[in-house]
């Protein structure tokens, strides 16, 4: 009557190896470490050996180094082996080289690959800094209008339209005719070219205007664009300046959330954050050679100048800039069709691609320079006194021949390969802001706090454990044990879970596990007051096993489909710490739903099911 047929069991015993396996690298615990990659190119072997040998000639221990996902892994035993390697490095390696500190699993290698690894801990257990951010919606919608009136103007100019005015009027978009005419002319035509506008005709006296009014829909798409532009350019510029495992993402409408784990100085955070960034595009001047000789000598042609690469070599470039990175619409990766390479197709507003379109038609079959420039603020201490520099960074990101006459819409070829194209776009994409940023908030959390909130939740969870645990053995005997065995591989189930999508752990996300243990034995008592009832009313042991575990799987699925739903409407309606603590709860109670009916009921199989004439059970006092 109680035995499980044989796929049952199997899933069971599947589930609790799952569980292990995914759950064990978060035993294994963490070492201070640096991740240092390069910026242009790939990580070798002779980079590791150069990192060692500079840490070794300075004398700062080293755990272990290894390349690891074309990065140099340099593991410590401490985190002051770990501050003084990572001023070492960025003294030594320049700007070549990105270097960031990190954390670093020591999960064995038969764990990782099998997929396993530990969790990522939170801000509020890690430390670090915190900051809420606006974006600029007016400005954002003001340069949007700005784009489209010198969009407007050309586009007429080019289809040789006559016009007296294009000009921005509060929020609309208005070309002024000489006379009624020339403006239905120009209507049709601005109507089919630009439809996000809703076009209009007003008079005064004997001049006509024309109005184009944006759509909703057209200001729901900036606005959206806008906030996911500075997100782009907040995380590629934190990647940048080395910030490991940072949290950048939208909260609400307008707002910006940025976490910057290991980071505890706010003023350097937003130095980082604050940085301006733009993009230049200028034709390539003198050859190899001349390259070189001007870097040596330090003297250029005239109308040159000398830039470097990102590589570190040196290239002159022409005076005279073509057009910048605020004249970029768009950037996207993908394949150029002619050779079946990787290649950006750019889009620019209306005054760059006619700049475009004049400089390269008459410089076809010869090269052309992307320069990456950001300014940058950075606060040092002079003679005992915090100040601030300024500095101007400016690379060469790539270079390319000019095959045809460009305008609106042109494509960057000559890229080594797919990833290599799709960083470029999101350069051109994320050079610079597309709205101002202001922060509304700011906070920073303390290392020393992070650990003592790790260990007020870790006592929480034991003491949660014990509590119940004790509760049940005295309550229900042997079935308490079986209760308390299901809610330890429940607890083990949600850390793997967790551990597999490597979810970010946090306070409320501990808070989760810990109601989840107390909410996990819910089931257990449905079902052992259940079989105490059949019991009473006089069924055999084996009857009233049965019965407890089938009539009870009706409230227990009833009740734990309610907690979920409030969960799941916590983590739609949420943000930030109330998502991860709806994502824990939500996983705790699957996990209890499968541990107290499945789990429990393969112990009781286990201990009672092959005795035919079972005579009691120890359940407690029935």
């Amino acid at each position: 009557m109680n035995r499980y047929p044989l796929w049952k069991n199997l899933i069971v015993v599947l589930m609790l190896v799952f569980g292990v396996i995914y759950a064990l690298p978060n035993l294994y615990g963490e070492d201070p470490a640096l991740q240092i990659s390069a910026r242009a190119t790939a990580i070798t072997l002779a980079d590791q050996q150069r990192v060692t040998g500079l840490l070794q000639q300075h004398g700062v221990p080293i755990k272990q180094a290894a390349i690891v996902n074309d990065q140099v892994l340099v593991r410590f035993a401490n985190t002051e082996d770990q501050l003084k390697a990572a001023d070492l490095m960025r003294k030594e390696l320049g700007r070549a080289f990105i270097v960031a500190m990190n954390l670093a699993p020591n999960t064995p290698g038969w764990l990782s690959a099998l997929g396993a690894k530990p969790m990522y801990l939170g801000l509020d257990l890690r430390g670090g800094v915190h900051f809420l951010m606006e974006v600029d919606m007016d400005t954002a919608l003001k340069q949007m209008r700005e784009r489209m009136v010198e969009d407007v103007r050309g586009y007429l100019r080019n289809e040789k339209l006559r016009y007296q005015l294009v000009a921005a009027e509060g929020s609309d978009v208005v070309v002024r005719f000489a006379d009624a005419a020339e403006r239905e002319a120009a209507k049709a035509i601005l109507s089919r070219q630009y439809p996000d506008l809703e076009w209009s005709e007003r008079e005064e006296g004997k001049l006509a205007f024309v109005v184009g009014r944006f759509s909703e829909k057209a200001i729901l798409a900036e606005r959206k664009a806008a906030l996911e532009q500075n997100i782009t350019t907040l995380r590629n510029r934190v990647n940048e300046l080395g910030v490991s495992e940072p949290i950048i993402q939208q909260q609400g409408d307008e707002r910006i959330v940025v976490q910057l784990p290991g980071v505890q100085d706010t003023v350097r955070a937003k130095e980082i954050l604050g940085a301006t960034a733009t993009l230049e595009f200028r034709l390539v001047d003198g050859t190899p050679t001349e390259w070189e000789e001007a870097a040596k000598t330090g003297q250029t042609p005239a109308g040159a100048l000398l830039f470097q690469q990102r590589g570190g070599q040196p290239v002159l470039l022409k005076r005279q800039v073509i057009i910048t990175g605020n004249q970029i619409v768009d950037a996207s990766s993908g394949i150029e069709q002619q050779s079946g390479s990787s290649a950006v197709f750019v889009n620019l507003d209306g005054k760059g691609a006619k700049r475009m379109s004049d400089i390269t038609s008459q410089n076809i079959g010869k090269p052309m320079a992307v320069v990456f420039i950001e300014n940058k603020v950075e606060t040092v201490e002079e003679n005992g006194q915090m100040v601030k520099k300024k500095s101007v960074v400016q690379e060469v990101i790539n270079i390319a021949t000019i095959r045809d006459q460009l305008a609106n819409r042109f494509q960057i070829s000559g890229l080594g390969s797919s990833k290599e194209a799709r960083d470029l776009a999101l350069l051109l994409r994320a050079g610079a802001l597309r709205a101002p940023i202001e922060i509304v908030e700011e906070r920073t959390v303390g290392p020393s706090l992070g650990a003592d909130n790790i260990k007020a939740g870790v006592t929480a969870a034991v003491i949660a454990f014990v509590a119940v645990a004790l509760f049940m053995i005295l309550y229900y005997s042997l079935f308490g044990v079986f209760a308390n065995v299901a809610l330890f591989v429940n607890l083990v189930l949600i850390v793997a879970v967790l551990s597999l999508f490597t979810a970010t752990l946090t306070l409320p996300g501990i808070a989760g596990i810990v109601l989840t243990l107390g909410m996990a034995v819910d089931a257990n008592v449905l079902i052992n007051e259940r079989i105490r009832e059949e019991l009473r009313n006089g069924n055999t042991p084996q009857a009233a096993i049965h019965a407890g575990y089938e009539r009870a799987f009706a409230t227990i699925l009833d009740a734990n489909l309610t907690t979920l739903l409030a969960a799941l409407a916590l983590f739609a309606f949420g943000s930030g710490p109330i998502k991860g603590f709806a994502v824990t709860l939500s996983i705790g109670i699957l996990a209890s739903m499968f541990t107290a009916i499945m789990v429990t009921r393969s112990l009781v199989n286990l201990i009672y099911g092959r005795q035919a004439r079972l005579k009691s059970i120890a359940i407690g006092g029935v």
